[in-house]
């Protein structure tokens, strides 16, 4: 099996065994995205105007692609539907949200409104104000290593693949 084949694999074909309970952490990951992904179309302080307060090229393009891949992306994690190949823009996502908003606030140079109390700037301020973008990027990270467990859709396309593999029988097998 080729480099490539393995990726593709890993990615598309996840294992799909374990708990339940993984269910919740879809839910919680999907969800949050999905609303983060709805507000950056009804409120433009959220998504086009924060993205041009950011200084981010293409503040229209770039809110829109988010908020599209936020509200995409999050429907299929609840679904459990392609949740590492979801799962892995997430993360650059959240990591790319902390280090463009946060670093400003640490040092007190945010172009966003400072949060309404204490702390309003630092390292505590940053704690705060991070708490959001530290569970999704962990939620993602999880989902990415352990799979969407057995209550996803990924789960049941996989269980119809092997349906439909094993009911194939090899020519070269076969008796003659």
């Amino acid at each position: 099996m080729t480099f490539i084949a393995r990726i593709e694999k890993w990615l598309f074909h996840p294992p799909t065994t374990g708990h339940p309970a993984i269910l919740l952490v879809r839910l919680m990951a999907g969800g949050a995205f999905l609303s983060e992904g709805i507000l950056k179309f009804v409120y433009p302080n959220q998504g086009v105007g924060r993205f041009t307060k950011l200084g981010f090229p293409l503040p229209l393009f770039t809110a829109s692609f988010v908020g599209g891949l936020e509200i995409v992306g999050g429907v299929l994690l609840i679904a459990g539907l392609l949740t590492r190949a979801v799962a892995i823009p997430f993360i650059v996502e959240m990591i790319v949200a902390t280090l463009s908003t946060k670093i400003a606030l640490y040092l007190g140079t945010s172009p966003l409104p400072l949060p309404p109390a204490p702390p309003v700037v630092g390292f505590w301020a940053v704690m705060h104000e991070t708490r959001s973008e530290y569970a999704q990027l962990l939620t993602s990270l999880y989902l990415v290593v352990v799979g969407p467990g057995l209550l996803s859709l990924d789960h049941r396309l996989g269980r119809a693949r092997e349906r439909i593999t094993r009911g194939r029988v090899h020519p070269a097998t076969r008796a003659a």
